[in-house]
């Protein structure tokens, strides 16, 4: 349970998660104090004091050290120790608002903190024989208590939300994978271009010497397929002892040591993506190198590989991207995730193609600039093997996916900011017992700067039945199926609340003394396939209360006011046992006053202040994004390697430029600045194009995922835009530098 803990000391006071634990604590791993020690010595009593052990942010907060005096409720008890590590901490269930205390659970009635109605999670644990069918075990305990709504988890789903998370990251990591194959399949199609267009004076030889175009596609097919396996056996190799090097850094900071080992199943599926990435880039180069002709050989120059390849070889492209389509979308366990992710994927390459192609069509009709360097610049950009297409490709998705996480966190950090600032209370004060309702209200509403302070009566609930029957979680929308997942917090009222408008159905009256009614949120209602008139049977308490549908209600859950699920009429629960929620706004220094006033009266009323809540949630979502920001930087990383690629595979075109553009007078400086203004231009539309695409992106998910408001964020996507252009260019000049070292005269006697 919540509950505030304060220091006799100095009076300070923190909320804390507080947990208390029997002598059998913990069935399995190693519960730990700083410095060594017993644990169940610092629990046991000494005199009539209980010692308790807490976190070390909980000791920093109030200041306290080891063998101070803490008011826990009603009870002092003395601290004894600071927790170096809790092993079932992952499988709480909750989310932790404040730091740790824990005390044994024979001090607890001390406290007085149980009462009726208090909002508490009972934690049973269980320790089968070795070998025990927990499956078995499982069912058995639902069968026999099948009305208790129990949640029973075992050893195989101990910590359903870290799983839950877990299985998402595993998703998200395995599509940002998938981006930067996709982004190094553009660096394998470059590459097989590049080399081809070398070979191109072989094949034509070739051809003269009676070779056919099945002769050509089997000698560098198999010259492809042995590159391409090699470099897919090294993935496997590096993929396969990550695993092993990383688990032993992640020893130190996980809960439990993670097990590497090698598993089949991923090892087989990274090798199919890379065999159909290869075919798919390969495929299209191949096909266009193998129509060289034979008359080629004896003309000036040879062709720049832009022929456009035999109808099979475009057949076989299409099947190849269609098998990696397929794979994608068969491997996930989310299809419907992987089926928007290939879309989104056709849809940027699809835009980065296109722009690709508007770029070297206006570059190529522009006339007349009076700058030379521009001139040439632009020139460069549509001159036959111009890195145009795959450079914008390659850096245009790795670029897309940065501005999207970028778009996604600010809109979600700016939400949040703003209502904060707009519409949290300064305190949510939960556990307020019946009779302490009006002197709360006469302690909060005497303090000169509290305003507008709401309270509603609270209960928990589960759902049991829908319309007679035992929902069945699997028949239900996915999205919703969580109301049906253990108790939801539920009220009743006379009058509708103002903050969630009734969209179907209609409000009992005030005065309302029939059958139970129910007002239920709509989308959670059209989730579970229930409307008006519909019955749903509720446990509160222990007792089955089925009450009948009168009105559904939009309700935004996005806001910092006091919603519910259910709303019941107020006779049903007239008589239940309660305790009521409040909200109060405060300014200034009236905030720390109505929190010491309150948790000075009410010992077991616990106060959470939204802003150290709002830092809580700040310092999550901030490791999170960065986290998804270095995932995501993956990508990118890859577009700069296969950028590489590009400039290196042009890197003999471009000395041959230099060195033409030495002869006819250009100096070192001329040369370099055609260079950057060819990849600053490249790098900008690149940039402009991706922001773009990743600002749709980021409104699919705000809009229809998370059902907020999306605004575009200018400063975040101007950072994104400089960094693609200030990158592109400098990897051009770094490739303009290196053939600039080449002496003219060598070159052209080699001409």
């Amino acid at each position: 349970m919540r509950t505030i803990v304060r220091a006799t000391s100095s009076d300070a006071r923190t909320l804390s998660e507080l947990k208390a634990v029997d002598d059998l604590y913990p069935l399995y791993g190693q519960f730990r104090l700083e410095g060594g020690g017993d644990p169940a010595v610092a629990l046991a009593p000494d005199g009539d004091r209980y010692g308790v052990v807490a976190a070390p942010e909980l000791a920093d907060r109030l200041d306290v050290r080891i063998g101070e005096v803490l008011r826990v409720g009603d009870a002092e008890v003395v601290l004894r120790g600071i927790i170096a590590e809790e092993p079932d901490r992952a499988s709480s269930g909750a989310v932790l608002l404040g730091p740790r205390l824990m005390i044994s659970v024979d001090a607890l009635p001390a406290t007085n903190l149980i009462q009726p109605g208090s909002m508490i999670f009972r934690h049973y644990r269980a320790k089968l024989p070795p070998g025990a069918d927990l499956g078995g075990f499982v069912t058995t305990l639902q069968d026999r208590f099948p009305d208790e709504g129990w949640r029973v988890r075992d050893s195989r789903r101990g910590a359903p939300g870290v799983e839950s998370f877990i299985e998402r990251l595993r998703v998200f990591l395995i599509l940002v994978g998938l981006t930067a194959l996709l982004v190094g399949g553009v660096g394998v199609g470059n590459a097989v271009k590049a080399h081809l267009d070398t070979k191109r004076r072989s094949i034509a030889i070739l051809k003269c010497l009676g070779a056919t175009g099945a002769d050509i596609t089997r000698i560098f097919m198999i010259q492809i397929l042995i590159l391409g396996t090699a470099g897919i056996v090294a993935g496997l190799v590096v993929g396969g002892l990550v695993p092993f090097v990383v688990g032993g850094l992640m020893a130190q900071v996980l809960p439990v040591a993670p097990e590497a080992n090698l598993f089949v199943l991923p090892l087989l599926l990274a090798t199919l993506y890379g065999i159909l990435i290869t075919l798919t880039f390969a495929l299209w180069p191949l096909g266009s190198a193998r129509r060289t002709s034979a008359a080629s050989l004896f003309r000036a120059m040879l062709g720049d590989g832009g022929e456009r390849p035999p109808r099979s070889f475009i057949i076989g492209t299409v099947l190849s991207l269609a098998g990696l389509a397929g794979l994608t979308l068969l491997s996930s366990d989310q299809p419907i995730f992987a089926l928007y992710f290939v879309l989104g994927a056709a849809g940027c390459f699809a835009v980065l193609w296109l722009a690709a192609q508007g770029v070297m069509r206006a570059a190529a009709r522009v006339r007349g600039p009076r700058s030379s360097t521009i001139r040439m610049a632009l020139a460069n950009l549509h001159r036959p093997g111009a890195p145009t297409v795959s450079v914008m490709i390659s850096l245009g998705l790795g670029v897309t996916l940065l501005a999207a996480v970028a778009l996604i966190e600010g809109n979600v950090k700016g939400q949040v900011d703003r209502r904060v600032a707009e519409e949290a209370p300064a305190f949510f004060f939960i556990d307020i017992q019946p009779h302490q309702l009006e002197p709360f209200l006469a302690t909060a509403n005497g303090i000169d700067g509290v305003s507008n302070v709401q309270t509603v009566p609270t209960l928990r609930g589960r759902i049991t039945r829908l319309n007679g029957a035992v929902p069945d979680e699997s028949k239900v929308d996915p999205g919703e199926a969580w109301v049906l997942r253990g108790d939801r917090g539920l009220t009743y009222a006379a009058n509708p609340p103002e903050n969630s408008p009734i969209v179907e159905g209609k409000w009992w009256p005030a005065d309302y003394q029939g059958e139970p009614l129910i007002s239920f949120e709509k989308e959670a209602a059209v989730g579970l396939g229930v409307g008006i008139g519909d019955t749903i049977t509720i446990n509160v308490l222990g007792r089955d209360i089925t009450a009948r549908i009168a009105s559904l209600r939009n309700i935004d859950w996005g806001t910092f006011a006091i919603n519910y699920l259910f709303i019941f009429d107020p006779a049903t629960l007239a008589g239940a046992p309660h305790t009521h929620l409040a909200t109060a706004h405060a300014e200034g220094a009236a905030e720390q006053q109505l929190y010491r006033a309150v948790t000075d009266r009410f010992a077991n009323v616990s106060a959470i202040r939204v802003k150290e809540a709002m830092t809580l949630f700040d310092r999550i979502l901030g490791q999170v994004a960065t986290a998804i920001r270095a995932a995501s930087g993956v990508t990118l990383f890859a577009g700069m390697l296969v950028l590489a690629g590009a400039i290196a595979a042009g890197h003999r075109r471009r000395v041959r430029e230099s060195v033409v553009l030495k002869v006819i007078g250009a100096t070192r400086g001329q040369i370099l600045r055609i260079n950057a203004a060819e990849f600053a231009v490249l790098g900008c539309v690149t940039a402009i194009v991706a922001a773009v695409a990743g600002s749709a992106a980021g409104w699919g998910v705000i809009t229809f995922v998370m059902q907020g408001e999306f605004t575009i964020l200018p400063t975040r996507l101007a950072v994104v835009i400089i960094g693609a252009i200030i990158l592109t260019t400098l990897l051009g000049l770094l490739g303009a530098w290196r053939a600039l070292g080449r002496k003219p005269a060598a070159e052209l006697r080699v001409e």
